[in-house]
């Protein structure tokens, strides 16, 4: 194990349905200080084995006033550590402790200030100034706490709401109705940094440099001599483990590139250049482009184009392991939102929108043990450590990419063609974003290819070609999103150099829909 035991001093989360939880977890682990998610209803005996040093109460879409609410374990108060409760979290600290919670006469939602009332560690130093005390925050709520516990003071009020913020120092216990966790609230990391290392005594011992060095110890602890196997697809999660593998076992570690034929732009060739060409990794390139294009002929609905590249993806995987022999690991790139959305009490009860495409049916097929170095990360976090482990910005940086890859950016039919024309168009697209320095103020953008065609004039012609859409979104959660609003001069020339440089291609157009109603990708 490394040296500095990151984990020691640790956050717990207590997940009430809140869209912001995840994000409270990435403010806290932005500060400095681990922390983990649980679900309201998990086991609460396992709270005081966790040992938190501080436990975190997440809002929710729930009512404390209807029978048969989420609330909070018996476990939560009795441990005797500092207890933040957030919008829901706070009404059901609240209502448990001995205090009245009612609905609100009005739904509040998006700015609000808050007026802060006599002293409290929070707000310590942080809330307004002589002219102007008040404290801009973002509110998401419908019910109002109307009477405080016993022990309890008000430390905060807006013109409408007069308890917004209560606290107890004496059991170190907290109250918010607003959300410091969002960019909304002025000085929300401020107030969460003020919680959980002055109030709960939290070191920040959680870096890039202290993540690496731990994963790396642990590690080398889990497979011991042994060899490991990875499938490198050149997405950022499975590139930082390979980086991060390599630095722990060197020479033991085998990559498997499966080539598909549906990557971006001379993709293939780039993964190669910088593992098994500068950084020196066993880089096994697969060229199964034939394989993909023939299995995937005549085949135009999404989710069966999912399905069919997932099962071959496993089958070339799987023949290229055989050939290595005995090999008792696999690694994976699982990261925290994927371990969350599989423990959580709501697993199983969303819709499923589209399937995603991974190789999570491998260690049980190919009785392997799994290595999972990122499984504890966020997506922000692997993409500080795989700066840190020396892999390009512009790799590690560089918007999300379906695992199917462009088979769900051509609608319709995959043909080699199709393919062809969307990764020049795309690759245009990208070059003259970063040209512009518009690449890293956008979220994802992306080129579509669209199964209809469009009359136009190319030269003194007449043309009946496919059209391609670009799409820009801006987002901090990939849960809702909105347009990116690129400008108008920037799109012309996208346009005229894709209709110029791209031969198939006579009309150009721009998604502007918001997620929801859409989602991110077409398909």
């Amino acid at each position: 194990m490394s040296a500095i035991d990151i984990h020691q001093d640790r956050i717990l989360i207590l997940d009430f349905g809140s869209q912001y939880t995840q994000l409270i977890a990435r403010r806290i682990r932005e500060i400095g200080v681990y922390c983990e998610i649980w679900a309201w209803d998990h086991a609460p005996e396992d709270i005081p084995c966790f040992a938190p040093k501080a436990i975190v109460l997440s809002g929710g879409p729930e009512s404390t006033t209807e029978a048969g609410s989420p609330r909070a374990p018996e476990q939560v108060w009795s441990l005797g550590v500092p207890v933040l409760g957030i919008c829901y979290g706070m009404q059901t600290m609240a209502a448990q402790l001995g205090g009245r919670v009612v609905p609100g006469a009005e739904r509040e939602f998006g700015h609000a200030d808050v007026l802060p009332v006599g002293d409290c560690a929070l707000f310590d130093g942080i809330a307004g100034d002589n002219e102007d005390p008040a404290l801009p925050v973002w509110m998401s709520h419908g019910d109002r706490v109307e009477e405080l516990p016993p022990g309890f003071r008000v430390v905060g009020a807006t013109q409408t709401v007069p308890i917004v913020a209560m606290c107890d120092p004496a059991r170190q216990l907290y109250g918010l109705q607003f959300h410091p966790e969002v960019t909304h609230t002025r000085d929300g990391e401020a107030i969460l940094r003020r919680f959980v290392t002055r109030i709960a005594g939290c070191r920040t011992l959680w870096t890039a440099e202290h993540i690496v060095d731990d994963a790396v110890a642990r590690v080398r602890d889990q497979v011991g001599d042994d060899q490991v196997l990875l499938g490198l697809s050149g997405g950022v999660d499975s590139s930082v483990v390979a980086a991060l593998l390599h630095r722990a076992i060197a020479d033991r570690l085998t990559c498997i590139f499966v080539d598909t034929g549906l990557l971006r732009w001379q993709e293939g060739d780039q993964v190669m250049a910088i593992f098994a060409d500068h950084r020196h990794l066993n880089v096994i390139r697969v060229d199964a482009r034939e394989r993909f294009f023939g299995a995937l002929a005549g085949v135009d609905d999404p989710e069966a184009k999912r399905k069919i590249i997932g099962r071959l993806f496993i089958e070339v995987f799987e023949e290229e392991a055989k050939r290595l022999g005995t090999v008792r690991w696999l690694a994976q790139g699982t990261i925290y939102p994927d371990v969350i959305e599989s423990a959580g009490s709501k697993t199983g009860k969303a819709h499923v929108i589209k399937s995603h495409h991974n190789v999570g049916g491998l260690p049980e097929r190919m009785q392997m043990g799994l290595v999972e170095p990122l499984r504890e990360l966020f997506k922000d976090e692997v993409r500080r450590i795989g700066v840190a482990l020396g892999l390009p910005h512009e790799m590690v940086y560089r918007h999300p990419f379906p695992g199917p890859g462009l088979a769900v950016r051509v609608l319709g039919e995959i043909t080699p063609a199709a393919v062809d024309v969307l990764q020049r168009a795309d690759h245009i697209y990208i070059e003259e974003l970063r040209a512009a320095g518009l690449y890293d103020k956008v979220s994802q953008a992306f080129a579509v290819y669209l199964p209809v065609r469009s009359v136009g004039v190319v030269g003194d012609a007449r043309a009946y070609e496919p059209v391609v859409a670009l799409r820009a979104v801006e987002t901090i959660d990939f849960m809702t999103a909105r347009a990116a609003e690129l400008p108008w001069s920037f799109l012309d020339h996208v346009a005229r150099r894709i209709v110029n440089e791209v031969r198939g291609i006579s009309r150009v157009v721009y998604d502007i829909s918001g997620k929801p109603p859409a989602t991110i990708e077409w398909e």
